[in-house]
């Protein structure tokens, strides 16, 4: 599966043999980046292949035959969170992505007034929000695995 790009990635563009189009961009919250000549470009659900194309078919106006290379520079936007209690609750960048026994280990462990068979996994899907429970005593004695979901940026693991 390819990495979609995130809003606070940053990404290098360069265009060869076009110094004055190189640089790092960094895709803004709303999901976009601007580049010289090209404009606004919405990275949002796109691979660095799917920027790739347009960055270069919008160039083909100005420059023919322009190699584009677009390359991820840093990794800021998928992000998880991981509240409650947990031994180091926080925000994690995750790469490409991580179920919830691998986000709860990335916090630490939890603590011993966590409640472990209450955990929910509260989603964002546009304006609405749903709660997905997980019980890790189940799929910590390998049962019920399918509750062991991959996050996605956005995802919040409550611990309570």
């Amino acid at each position: 599966m390819a990495y979609t790009v995130q809003p606070g990635d940053v990404l290098e563009i360069s265009v060869w043999k076009e110094p004055d189009l190189q640089r790092q961009v960094l895709v803004r919250p709303d999901g976009a980046f601007s580049f010289p000549l090209v404009g606004e470009v919405d990275s949002r659900g796109k691979t660095i292949a799917d920027l790739n194309k347009i960055v270069s078919d919008r160039l083909l106006r100005y420059i023919s035959g322009a190699v584009v290379t677009i390359a991820i520079q840093e990794i800021k936007g998928n992000k998880i969170f991981v509240i409650g209690q947990v031994n180091k609750p926080g925000e994690f960048i995750v790469n490409p992505s991580v179920n919830i026994m691998q986000a709860l280990s990335m916090a630490g462990g939890m603590t011993a007034f966590a409640s472990s068979n209450d955990i929910v996994v509260l989603r964002g899907q546009g304006k609405a929000q749903t709660a997905t429970p997980f019980r890790y005593a189940e799929v910590s004695r390998g049962r019920s695995l399918a509750q062991n979901i991959q996050l996605v940026s956005g995802d919040v693991v409550v611990v309570p």
